[in-house]
């Protein structure tokens, strides 16, 4: 894996932030150790479906190992999900693997359907 260089970063920090209010990302940090120990994004897709109504994708949530079992993880999916409220998601959903099911029904969610992928080779996408 290559390693993200500072330019890079920027580009895409700059991006992401002219996305809002339909990219969102919630950072928890220690401010004492400079440290960023919690992190969710919530992708709005906006429908012709339902109404021309919005979904919330929640993507990449993660809890720094060291900071686990203090409810970092939960304090960061509800942050997400006041934001689809205000956005006017009619529902938010994710993927995840099945050990860590229990701890998104203790967030509120549950169990639907199957997830598929299909990951693009470098050819694919060139």
């Amino acid at each position: 894996m290559e390693a993200l260089t500072v330019e890079c970063h920027a580009d895409r920090f700059q991006l992401l932030q002219s996305k809002q209010p339909d990219y969102y990302i919630v950072v928890l940090e220690d401010v004492d150790k400079q440290r960023v120990v919690a992190s969710a994004t919530l992708l709005i897709e906006y429908k012709i479906l339902r109404h021309c109504g919005k979904v919330g994708h929640i993507e990449d949530v993660v809890v720094d190992d060291g900071y686990r079992g203090q409810k970092l993880g939960q304090r960061v999916i509800a942050a997400l999900m006041t934001h689809a409220q205000s956005q006017g998601c009619y529902k938010v959903i994710l993927d995840c693997s099945d050990s860590n099911v229990p701890f998104y029904e203790k967030c509120g969610f549950t169990r639907k359907e199957v997830q598929m992928a299909l990951y693009m080779t470098a050819r694919q996408t060139a």
